[in-house]
């Protein structure tokens, strides 16, 4: 295993817990960092795919968890 390596693994474990988070915001939140480690991962790796699609991820992810949040109004969380 090349020294690198323990990057994406741990990218991995942090998309792999998001699974375990109930609200959808937050949810995107961590994978969020997860994509951004991705990111970082395939810098050092020189692996630029790795790196545009995790940057497209993460853009998506933030962008979603944030727009939620705003979207909410108290009609709706009355309503819940």
């Amino acid at each position: 295993m090349r020294s690198l390596d323990w990057i994406g693994w741990i990218a991995t474990a942090v998309f792999s817990c998001s699974y375990f988070v109930r609200g959808s915001a937050m949810l995107r939140r961590i994978q969020a960092v997860a994509a951004l480690m991705w990111v970082a991962y395939g810098f050092l790796i020189g692996a630029m795919p790795v790196v545009v699609a995790n940057l497209i991820v993460a853009a998506a992810a933030a962008y979603s968890s944030f727009s939620a949040g705003r979207a909410r109004t108290p009609q709706a969380d009355a309503a819940s």
